[in-house]
């Protein structure tokens, strides 16, 4: 496998003996917004360092839009079936965010985490496509956008047939009149119960951190306001007690500039994680679709396979002219059941293994996500106390000239 050291920030750091290793490091950076109105979009420059043969040179820069992670995102859900394919980050549904400083940044640290989280896993790293996000230049890369693939290639007239065999299979489920074919594997069933549960309680931890910071920045803004009313107060007085007013103002705009820079830190370094995670268990869920399209599939097929050699079976005994064709239909169907049957086999590996990567990965980035929540939390409540203290001796001072 190859090296990429990360942090929870998605920041690379310098792989460890890069002359022997192999390694393959990106960064996300410099979002520039380019265009006016709802043609406006952010660009991205992407830097990719490695020492691997497949790469064109040990550093390449490249400029990519949002656009362009959707494109590989979707080329792997196509391409990899049964591997969690990290997250995205969502658009912004409200348009006066979509280019607001903090967002781009949110932004931008995420696409960096996606990028990494494919660029270090063992199977997506070795992806054609993510070569081709990486490298090639923006006129090639919107080449490569426009060519689509899977359903999305398909005629409208194909895709309105689809979508009436889909109804038509969801209407016949509601109706009863037909019971969906599912897995009776019950280690999978309690892998999905803990799935739906993990995505409820991260929804949860999640929906929580975004009051922290609400709090976070309201305690400033309070702080803030109080520091300039106290400081006009203080203005009135002109003695020792307008000079503690004063101080006692300053101290309480300073305390809310640490208290935004904190609320901050919490969105980006805690609040953020979660939500990526949310994200994550979702792909999963995505994935646990694909199984079970893979598992019905095979069914059908190696049902259908048995009818057919039962008619068959028929036709030899009746001497029918009909035995060669019904031959061949049968191979072809018994070879398509096999390939079903691998297929849905290699998705259940694969997931095998992805959950072990997942579990790893996640007590790794929700540890340090918590980690940074601790030491942010106490550096703040130590820096409010000392604040506060120091303020002490110059109240009591004039509070007890006035006794």
């Amino acid at each position: 496998m190859i090296t990429t050291q990360r942090s929870l920030s998605g920041s690379s750091q310098s792989p460890i003996s890069p002359s022997t290793q192999p390694f393959l490091s990106v960064s996300v950076t410099d979002p520039v917004k380019l265009g006016n109105g709802v043609q406006a979009y952010i660009s991205y420059r992407v830097i990719t360092k490695t020492n691997l043969p497949e790469y064109q040179g040990q550093e390449k820069i490249v400029i990519r839009r949002y656009s362009d992670f959707v494109w590989l995102r979707d080329r792997l859900s196509e391409k990899y079936k049964g591997i969690f394919i990290p997250p995205l980050p969502e658009k912004s549904a409200v348009e006066k965010f979509r280019f607001s400083a903090e967002f781009i940044e949110m932004r931008r640290q995420a696409l960096d985490v996606f990028v990494n989280r494919i660029a270090s896993h063992p199977e997506l790293q070795q992806s054609e496509d993510l070569r081709t996000f990486l490298q090639e230049d923006e006129e090639n890369m919107e080449r490569a956008r426009s060519q689509e693939i899977g359903i999305f290639k398909k005629k409208p007239a194909d895709l309105m047939q689809i979508f009436k065999d889909v109804q038509s299979k969801v209407s016949d489920v509601v109706l009863g009149k037909e019971k969906p074919v599912e897995e009776s594997n019950p280690e999978y069933e309690k892998l999905k119960h803990y799935i739906f549960e993990l995505e409820d309680h991260l929804a949860e931890a999640q929906k929580q951190a975004f009051r922290l910071v609400k709090r976070h920045r309201e305690l400033g803004q309070s702080l803030s306001d109080f520091g300039k009313a106290i400081k006009l107060l203080g203005a009135c007085e002109g003695n020792s007690l307008g000079k503690a007013f004063s101080d006692l103002g300053t101290k309480s705009e300073m305390l809310s500039v640490k208290l935004e820079k904190e609320a901050h830190n919490l969105l980006m370094n805690f609040e953020e994680p979660l939500k990526d995670y949310v994200r994550a268990v979702q792909s999963i869920k995505v994935t646990m679709v694909d199984r079970a399209n893979a598992f019905r599939q095979q069914c059908e097929l190696a049902e259908t396979t048995r009818l057919k050699e039962i008619s068959l079976d028929k036709l030899m005994l009746m001497r029918s002219e009909r035995v060669g064709e019904a031959e061949i239909e049968y191979k072809e169907l018994k070879a398509d059941s096999e390939e079903a049957t691998k297929r849905f086999e290699t998705i259940v590996r694969l997931m095998n293994e992805e959950i072990v990567r997942f579990q790893e990965q996640k007590t790794s980035d929700i540890g340090l996500a918590f980690h940074e929540f601790a030491k942010g939390q106490a550096q703040l409540a130590n820096e409010i106390a000392n604040a506060w203290r120091g303020l002490l001796p110059k109240l009591e001072a004039c509070s007890s000239s006035h006794t």
